[in-house]
């Protein structure tokens, strides 16, 4: 009874396990059903002889064959005669009728199950140079535009997506918000991109670059480092080392993703990065243009690339031997990058050059004579600097970054009011430490979307204004709705004043940026779109995120607009081979200029600024105008 027992188990649980095995096992399963009851019915009539009215008795052969063909077809069986004949044959129809309607139901539903995993987005991609991007975010979209202008000289682009979202929203969200593919092709796959399951669906192995951005998580530094330690610590991954971009928002998480990502990954610091370009562009207005233009692929870029006929010539030599190029420092054979080096700093073999050009193919050298107008060169001047007073309108994760950064470049003396009506923004003003004592700093909890607390701060006695998104307490179209509001605010009280107040605005959503344009700001910052445009420069250039952590930092070069009449005569025509020479003097690199004309071949919307102008064209400049110099303080 026992042995029985296990038996029946036995077959029981193999019969278990072949369901298990999907559509494949019931077909099997079907087919055998129907074998067994074909040659039942066969074997039937030829031991029987049972066979049609007037009929001959029929083989084992040809009963089975007649068998087979009623189960296919159910009104084979309306012309038998003879009820034993008609007997069999109904049975076998009968077999063959569930048979088949089974058959159908598996099939149909078998189908079904594999559209359900196509549209989930499961299947790997067996692309190889692609790019990929892991997690979704705002950014995501910017990312992708930037990336399809820098693919329309490749041949078959490809960027494959994969976050925790359905993939069919993944492909009409950007269906709807990226106007334009051109060549690329999109590529979308659900999972988890710090499984690394998940992540092996993507092919890592033979991609071209890697963008991990920061999701919209409680958590996002930790997703970001937890796949990039799926990257690199991948059993299977390949042998060379990935190019992995990855942006970070905490800067107190830096020292972890460097750890874990090493020499292959290049780290973008989201909130430092937004932070000291508000700053450099609160000080200067129209440095934001520059640092668009220097990003994104729709014009000039930074390229890092060897010049051997450069080597052993000093610095200086280098910046004036292009025409359309501008050189502005050298990467080292160790790979660090140095950005304005010194003018007689010899040019080492196997050193890159770090320069600015519309494409790698316009790189070459001036061959012609260059024309010098030493006569027009100015000799420095000095402006000192006093105290100032500075308004923050507005708070974010960011604002204490951007205080910080401000106390670094105030002279002693200066002033700081931080006026805004966040949950915990009495708690952040408590805990606010400035690395030096250069600012006084006081706060007011208002809201600043009302007018009547804006007319309190007295906005016009102060040399600048900042205002801030509430990016952190609101979503991204509210945050910048109360900003929009803030700078109609400011424009009426700078009217009635009949002063200008110098204003620059943080905006989230560049689509926002165009709407904002009516409050007539001297600048704007788009945080998301200048995080995106980083992030798809690091995902080409190995040398970027230190490039702009190089550019961004006080102890080393920054951009800067300074007069043009401070370098060049302006009374005559002179070329910006001249003010190139000019700059050098002062142990500066003249990298383009800001002209103040309405202008209508400003198509960018870059408010007049031009980076890497034409170097030999004579242009008549205006005392309004700026040269952008590459200088140390």
């Amino acid at each position: 009874m026992k042995t029985g027992g296990n038996w029946r188990a036995r077959m029981r649980y193999e019969f278990d396990k072949s369901m298990a095995g999907g559509a494949v096992a019931l077909i099997g399963w079907l087919a055998l059903i129907s074998l067994v009851v074909i040659s039942l019915a066969g074997a039937f009539l030829a031991i029987t002889g049972i066979a049609p009215e007037g009929g001959e008795p029929v083989s084992f052969i040809e009963g089975t064959w007649a068998s087979l063909m009623r189960t296919f077809d159910a009104g084979t069986m309306g012309g038998d005669q003879g009820w034993g004949f008609r007997l069999v044959a109904l049975v076998v129809t009968l077999a063959g009728i569930f048979v088949f309607s089974a058959l159908i139901g598996v099939i149909s539903s078998g189908l079904e199950n594999k559209l359900d995993e196509l549209r989930k987005g499961r299947s790997r991609v067996l692309e190889a140079d692609h790019t990929i991007i892991l997690n979704w975010s705002s950014s995501i979209f910017d990312v992708i535009s930037e990336l399809v202008i820098a693919n329309q000289s490749r041949r078959r682009p490809r960027i494959v997506i994969m976050a925790n979202k359905d993939k069919v929203e993944m492909e009409d969200e950007i269906a709807t918000k990226v106007a334009d593919l051109k060549n690329t092709k999109i590529i979308c796959r659900s999972g988890d991109p710090t499984d690394l399951y998940d992540l092996d669906i993507v092919n890592p192995q033979n991609s071209r670059s890697i963008i991990v951005l920061s999701p919209e998580d409680e958590d996002p530094d930790s997703q970001v480092i937890k796949s990039v330690l799926a990257l690199v610590n991948d059993p299977k991954r390949r042998p060379e080392p990935y190019m992995i971009a990855a942006e970070i928002r905490d800067a107190h998480n830096a020292e972890v993703a460097r750890i874990v990502g090493g020499r292959e990954m290049q780290m973008v610091l989201a909130d430092d990065l937004i932070s000291r370009i508000v700053v450099h562009t609160s000080r200067q207005s129209g440095l934001s243009a520059v640092y668009s233009e220097l990003l994104d692929f729709d014009g000039c870029e930074i390229y890092t690339l060897e010049q051997p006929a450069l080597n052993g010539k000093p610095f200086a030599a280098g910046v004036m031997a292009y025409e359309n190029c501008t050189l502005i420092g050298l990467c080292d054979r160790a790979g660090k990058i140095h950005l304005n080096p010194a003018p007689n700093r010899l040019i080492e073999p196997g050193e890159r050059v770090v320069i600015i050009a519309e494409d790698d193919d316009s790189i070459k050298s001036w061959n012609n004579e260059i024309d010098l107008a030493k006569e027009v060169i100015l000799p420095p001047v000095k402006r000192p600097a006093g105290p100032e007073r500075t308004l923050i309108l507005g708070w974010n994760r960011r604002g204490p970054i951007i205080a910080s950064e401000l106390c670094r470049y105030v002279t002693p003396g200066s002033h700081l009011t931080i006026a805004a009506d966040t949950p915990q923004f009495r708690a952040d003003m408590a805990g606010l430490q400035l690395p030096n004592g250069h600012m006084a700093i006081e706060y007011h909890e208002i809201e600043t979307s009302s007018r009547t607390a804006l007319d309190r701060l007295n906005i016009p006695s102060y040399d600048h204004v900042l205002v801030l998104g509430y990016s952190d307490d609101m979503s991204m179209q509210s945050a910048d709705t109360r900003t929009l509001i803030t700078l109609l605010h400011i424009r009426r009280i700078a009217e009635r004043a009949g002063c200008h107040v110098n204003v620059v605005s943080e905006m989230t959503d560049v689509r926002n940026r165009e709407l904002a344009e009516v409050a007539r700001a001297d600048d704007f910052v788009v945080s998301n779109k200048l995080v995106s445009l980083m992030l798809a420069q690091a995902s080409e250039n190995e040398f970027m995120a230190e490039i702009f952590a190089e550019l961004l930092d006080e102890d080393g070069s920054e951009i800067y607009m300074r007069p043009m009449s401070d370098y060049v005569a302006i009374d005559r025509p002179v070329n910006f081979f001249t003010i190139a020479l000019a700059a050098l003097r002062r142990g500066e690199i003249a990298i383009g200029h800001r002209r103040q004309r309405d202008d209508e071949a400003d198509t960018r919307n870059l408010g007049g600024v031009t980076v890497n102008p034409s170097r030999s064209d004579p242009i008549q400049y205006h005392p309004e105008d700026m040269v952008i110099v590459l200088a140390r303080g």
